[in-house]
């Protein structure tokens, strides 16, 4: 889950494997699965590195949970 922001500065949290796509308009049109979407403030850069953020938190927990059941 990552935290964008509408374009009224109105903050949500939305599933980033339900994304679709995105397209530039200028501002950021973030395209679901279910087709629904959303214009936001945050770049496609910013998009993308907030999932990779997302993603390297999920693995390090994994990788943190795995190593405590190793013991």
């Amino acid at each position: 889950m990552i935290v964008l922001t509408k374009r009224n500065h109105e903050k949500f949290i939305v599933n980033h494997l339900q994304i679709e796509y995105i397209e530039t308009i200028p501002e950021s049109k973030v395209v679901m699965m279910n087709h629904d979407y959303y214009l936001v403030r945050e770049s496609v850069e910013e998009i993308i590195q907030k999932i990779a953020e997302y993603n390297a938190k999920v693995m390090d927990i994994h990788r943190e949970i795995t190593i405590e059941d190793n013991r």
